[in-house]
This record gives C-alpha cells, structure tokens and sequence, in this order.
C-alpha cells in the first residue's frame, strides 16, 4: 500500500530542517535591508569632495544587485513559511498536481516545494 502523507516523525524532521533554513534566510535577508538603509542614511559617504559619477554607478549597482536578492530571499522566506503551515495541516509533501508523495530527497533539497519532479517536467513543457 502506497503512503498517502509523510508521517507525524518525518514531518517533525521536516520541520526543524525548515525551520533552520528559515532563520537562516531571515537573517540574511534583515543584513541585506540593514545594508541597503545604511546607504540612504546621509552620513558623510554624500559629502566627500572626491565623490566620482563612476562611483555612484556602482554603489547604483551593488543597490539594484541586493535589492534582487532581497527580493529573492524574501520569496524564499514566504515558501518556507507556507511549508510550515502545509506541515501543520499534515499536508507536507505532497504534490500539488499528482497527489502523490513528493520523495524525501527533493525535499532535503528543496523544502519548500509543491510539485514533485515529475510534475514540475510537465509544468515546463
């Protein structure tokens, strides 16, 4: 008989693994918006007299660069937290479209996903 759902021992594993990537991401993420609002926190950076056009283009740069990964983390932060609520419903690893189990090792990796390998195929074609 096919498992239908991961059980209340594997979604605790589960759980702590996600949980962990969580704080993780979090933090990254509060560094990334730390950094960016120091940029804007008119110290003497704006004042200096030698202050060049070619600088500012790449302090633009680096801004537009950790905004992407901010944006990024914070996508990631919604999925683990989705998860989180998906592993209280007991509904935690199973795929959205075959409804079957997603394999343990797909979500080692990637512990926010929906979709099982499979699907995620017939999702790109």
């Amino acid at each position: 008989m096919e498992k239908t759902r991961y059980s209340d021992e594997e979604l605790a594993e589960f759980r702590a693994l996600i949980t962990e990537k969580l704080e993780v991401a979090t933090e990254q993420y509060n560094e990334i918006m730390d950094t960016m609002a120091k940029r804007n926190d008119n110290g003497i950076d704006d004042t200096l007299p030698t202050y060049h056009t070619l600088e500012e283009g790449s302090c633009t740069q680096t801004l537009e660069e950790q905004m992407v990964m901010a944006q990024r983390l914070q996508k990631f932060i919604t999925g683990l937290k989705a998860a989180l609520v998906r592993i209280d419903n007991k509904t935690y690893g199973i795929c959205r479209v075959t409804k079957k189990l997603i394999p343990k090792e797909r979500l080692r990796a990637v512990p926010h996903a929906t979709l099982s390998i499979e699907a995620k195929l017939q999702q790109g074609k």
